[in-house]
């Protein structure tokens, strides 16, 4: 099973495996960052990109930072169809057949194309991250309850029985209380370690946080329900004291909400996309076979495939009924949300509540599907088979358990296909749309000549680019994370035709500065002591040529040119104390994420099921392979 889901993975990404950088839309890595303001989350703008930012500048001193996000997206692909294999096998007890159809469900399906196209490659460890925390949240409450009805047994994940003590069970109880003792307490350390290490991988992005959030929270009982809250909040510390302590606090433009809405797709509509796992703001974001009929197709298929399976997943008990509650929940609600009166409750939400704009991308919840669907479509592989032996047998049951499985091969088989032909096109970085870019020697230029203090501005105004060796999808400025210095970025986004406002003001008085072309001595005071000229990408210069006439030119190629500003002002945006708490933030999220590993690896959490006895509800089923 892990060498089919490393199969898939490599599939998916296989351009990105040879020398280069990723660099598409929202994908920005470099060979080295700097732990600037702005990667802590302390800048202008809102913190969306906390803590993935700050690992990046901490860890790219020692390996190339391109390394380190191809390395992560791959262990998040792959640790996302694996985590679909054993939470199949774990609550619907799947054959080998089911967790492949499992694994292949929850990595070749639309959501996983769009976000890769857009460059979401963090918010796919927290999608990664989602069966795992289903899991570990699982295990806690069948644990406690086990423990609590005196440490007999544990019940199968997803149901509610508990196990009745009786005769035969108190004297075993009796003949080996440290055995079981010791067991459960170390299968309840290795689940919470897991469900901490699920909680702060999913945290690489706020949003991710979320998702973690809602699966884990939802599925773990009510006595431990307070506890795991508390080390969820845990985990968002880099986030939510940059949220506290810096802009992210502040009002989000209400015109992002129509912006970042859902989107119809040809056939479908909006709610027809979102329960297809489609649906992403940016049409232009989309494999081609998601702009033809092909998506309807797809769409009715992998429907078709999880309908068979509800029934079954719906019977498991609390924890099958809670995941597909939140499966619906999860696609209705964004369709909601792109209504007229649904976009009016959103714009309320992102100007009165603090931090709300995280909701604004709708789209990305509909990630809390995937368990759900995965199990559905694991379990519908048994229903079919046994349907289809019934019909070709006259409705003659038959009690050879070979007999019973005879038909999972092929059924799986058949809908692997039908998940992976009808979006064929995810293959080879999404039709290869995600391909390597290397960066001009000149950036690595830049870089060693900006050796004083000051904010950097730069030309062409705009947070977008499209460079000649980037392709022609507009591309994040690499800037930001490629200077030691802090880059001045508005976060003004141009979506759909909406023009959405970002929170940095000061960047905003420098932009304009420059189109005007005042003197070099205005941006001083304001803070800016360099300027970056990047020369082969089309945007607006205005009249800037007369500031740069008042700079002095440091450096130039035929891409890049870097200009000093004398004597910028020093303005601490972040006050040395919000960087100590800061940084406090992001060591206790990197400790709980590598403990939570670690020990988790250690007491593997599955080591807390008892042998079957009577008067046992554990089910065996078999490992993935």
């Amino acid at each position: 099973m892990a060498g089919y889901c490393a199969l898939l993975t490599m599939i998916i990404i296989g351009p990105l495996a040879g020398s280069g950088y990723l660099l598409l839309r929202d994908a920005v890595s470099t060979p080295r960052s700097f732990l600037t303001d702005s990667a802590l989350g302390l800048g202008a703008a809102a913190p969306r990109a906390v803590p993935q930012d700050a690992l990046l500048a901490a860890l790219s001193p020692v390996l190339d930072g391109g390394l380190l996000v191809k390395a992560i997206l791959i262990v998040a692909l792959w640790s996302a169809g694996y985590g679909a294999a054993v939470l199949a096998r774990r609550f619907v007890s799947a054959s080998t057949g089911a967790q492949l159809v499992a694994a292949t469900l929850a990595l070749w399906n639309p959501y996983v194309a769009e976000r890769l196209l857009q460059g979401h490659w963090s918010l796919l460890a927290g999608y990664a991250a989602l069966p795992w925390t289903a899991l570990a949240a699982t295990h806690i409450r069948t644990t406690r309850r086990t423990e609590s009805a005196g440490g007999i047994s544990s019940p199968r994940p997803g149901t509610d029985k508990s196990p009745t003590p009786g005769p035969a069970a108190e004297a075993h109880q009796a003949a080996t209380p440290r055995r079981f003792g010791f067991a459960c307490r170390t299968g309840s350390l290795g689940a919470w370690a897991a469900l901490t290490a699920g909680f702060a991988a999913a945290g690489l992005t706020p949003t991710g946080s979320l998702l973690a959030a809602v699966i884990g929270l939802a599925l773990i009982g009510r006595r431990s329900f307070l506890p795991a809250t508390v080390l969820w909040i845990a985990t968002c510390a880099p986030w939510l004291t940059a949220t506290a302590l810096g802009s992210g606090a502040e009002p989000s433009d209400p015109a992002g909400v129509s912006a970042f809405a859902a989107r119809a797709e040809p056939w479908l509509g909006t709610l027809g996309s979102l329960a297809g796992l489609g649906g992403i703001w940016n049409g232009e974001a989309v494999p081609a076979s998601r702009t033809t009929p092909l998506a309807l197709v797809a769409t009715l298929l992998l429907l078709g495939i999880v309908a068979f399976g509800v029934r079954a997943v719906w019977a498991l008990g609390r924890d099958g009924r809670a995941l597909l509650v939140i499966s619906a929940v999860a696609i209705v609600l964004p369709a909601l949300g792109a209504t007229s009166w649904g976009l009016t409750a959103g714009e309320w939400l992102v100007v009165h509540v603090p931090g709300a704009g995280l909701l604004r991308d709708t789209q990305k919840y509909v990630a809390l599907a995937m368990p759900a669907y995965v199990l559905c479509a694991a379990a519908a592989c048994r229903t079919v088979a046994t349907a289809s032996r019934r019909l070709l047998t006259g409705g003659r049951p038959s009690r050879s358990a070979d007999s019973a499985d005879a038909g999972m091969p092929a059924t799986a088989t058949l809908f692997i296909l039908l998940l992976v032909l009808p979006l064929a096109d995810l293959a080879w970085g999404v039709g290869g749309a995600m391909r390597p870019v290397h960066y001009p020697a000149g950036w690595q230029q830049v870089v060693d000549h900006i050796d004083a203090p000051g904010d950097v501005a730069v030309l062409p105004v705009g947070m977008f680019r499209r460079f000649p060796y980037s392709g022609t999808a507009p591309v994040l400025d690499p800037a930001p994370r490629i200077l030691p210095n802090d880059v001045l970025q508005t976060g003004e986004l141009r979506v759909r035709g909406y023009a959405v406002t970002g929170e940095g003001n000061r960047a905003r008085t420098v932009e304009q500065a420059l189109l005007r072309g005042v003197p070099s001595t205005e941006l001083a005071a304001l803070g800016v002591g360099w300027i970056l000229v990047e020369r082969t990408t089309p945007g607006q210069l205005g009249t800037s040529e007369n500031t740069l006439t008042t700079a002095e030119l440091k450096y130039q190629d035929h891409d890049l040119a870097l200009y000093r500003i004398h004597s910028p002002a020093l303005l601490d945006i972040a006050a040395p104390a919000q960087r100590r708490i800061s940084a406090a933030a992001h060591i206790l999220w990197a400790f709980l994420l590598l403990a939570g590993l670690t020990t988790a690896a250690l007491h593997p959490s599955a080591g807390c099921r008892p042998a079957s006895q009577p008067g046992s509800n554990t089910m065996r089923s078999a490992s993935p392979r």
